[in-house]
């Protein structure tokens, strides 16, 4: 209710303040309010599947990014933007309501504390907080920025607005695939190597020049990073002694990881008005996004199974 709220004050929303406080604050936390119950429910369900199950749940997140730009693009010059956000809002509406009656948690709610901050002293989940926060500083700057590089490089400007649906088409195997591979072959070994692949992606992002090249360089980057962001989830499952514990122990990893979405973004566009091209920002984010991969690896060395072990 408070989610569609914000959708729909949106609409109305003329000054900067408007929208800051609508989407920014308003929509932040009914967001959060709505993914992390869903997110703590799916896990209870599942162990061996646990990664799967979790890749396809976090799926449906970029079917959203697919097709409500593409929404608000076309309905914006017909109807204008507040009718817009309206019509998005009324599309939501159905799909929110039935996961409010059909997501329930397997086991009941635990009765200790709200927060579990001893968690932190575990070195294996503080080396996983720590490497999922340095992944998002990284990995989210082509996400912002490619349609500009594209523009840049001479795209058209409607062509490179669809940059960004690309990714997120693309996301969707990468948030599934890499689920289903980890519950085989380790969950923290699935993140590792999503994570190494889209350093390496974010890398070679000045390199890429034609229109073909940077929209093969979009898909590439939207199956790895995909792969990111499922990973990312799952792996803070495997922390917790008992699974009444899951939702708090991915609640509170995320939401210090989440520090670092707010903090890549500035620096890249800073480094963007200084520099005035893509080199300085892919060396930060590929380098920042490396570092995280590297705590990944080290977080395997707190698991009885080893560095070389299939966590």
């Amino acid at each position: 209710m408070v989610y569609l709220i914000s959708v729909m004050l949106t609409s109305i929303c003329k000054e900067y303040w408007h929208f800051l406080l609508c989407q920014g604050i308003l929509s932040g936390i009914s967001n959060g309010l709505l993914m992390f119950p869903a997110m703590a429910a799916t896990p209870q369900y599942f162990l061996k599947r646990r990664g799967a199950a979790m890749g396809l749940a976090v799926a449906g997140s970029s079917v959203g990014a697919i097709i409500f730009p593409i929404i608000l693009s076309r309905l914006i010059s017909q109807v204008g933007f507040g009718w817009a956000v309206r019509v998005c809002g009324f599309v939501m509406g159905p799909f929110l309501i039935f996961s409010c009656l059909t997501i329930k948690a397997r086991l009941p709610p635990r009765k200790s504390s709200f927060f579990l901050w001893d968690a932190f002293r575990m070195g294996k989940y503080a080396l996983l907080v720590g490497s999922v926060f340095f992944l998002f500083i990284g990995m989210f700057t082509p996400l912002f920025y490619i349609p500009t590089f594209a523009v840049m490089r001479g795209m058209d400007e409607v062509l490179a607005g669809y940059l960004v649906a690309i990714i997120n088409a693309a996301s969707i195997p990468g948030r599934i695939m890499p689920g289903i591979l980890g519950d085989r072959f380790g969950r923290v070994n699935s993140l590792f190597a999503a994570g190494l692949a889209t350093s390496l992606i974010i890398l070679c992002w000045p390199k890429v020049s034609s229109n073909a090249g940077i929209i093969v360089y979009s898909v590439a980057f939207g199956f790895t990073s995909g792969a990111i962001i499922s990973g990312g989830s799952v792996v803070f499952s495997l922390c917790p002694d008992s699974p009444k514990d899951i939702g708090t122990y991915m609640g509170m990893g995320i939401a210090v990881a989440s520090i670092a979405i707010l903090m890549g973004p500035p620096i890249t566009g800073a480094l963007l008005d200084r520099y005035h091209g893509f080199l300085q920002i892919s060396i930060f984010s590929g380098t920042m996004t490396m570092a995280g991969t590297g705590l990944a690896f080290l977080s395997k060395s707190k698991f009885r199974e080893g560095l070389l072990g299939r966590v």
